[in-house]
């Protein structure tokens, strides 16, 4: 890979990031769309095969938020009967 590119790549993702930080996220975004541009431009073929299994990906990550999200019920459901616990037996004494 050129030097530039690899320049442009670094700089595009670092300032993304600080976009991102300082809370500009469509600005962080273009940004981070040029640098993804610049090295989709460099490996032409591992980006097709990464867009033709996207979907798969995506399955892949709405299960594993379902589980997230089951998990974090259950965690909320348990905390709110504890609490409840608690508050009685507070008004026991």
């Amino acid at each position: 890979m050129e030097t530039w590119k690899q320049a442009v790549i670094a700089g595009a993702a670092g300032t993304a990031a600080i976009l991102a930080i300082k809370g500009r996220r469509p600005a962080a975004v273009l940004v981070g769309s040029v640098g993804l541009a610049v090295l989709a431009s460099e490996y032409p073929r591992e980006f097709a095969r990464i867009r033709e299994e996207l979907p798969s990906y995506l399955r892949q990550g709405t299960r594993y938020m379902d589980i997230a999200m089951k998990i974090g019920s259950k965690i909320e459901e348990f905390s709110e009967n504890r609490a409840a616990r608690a508050f009685e037996e507070l008004g026991e004494y």
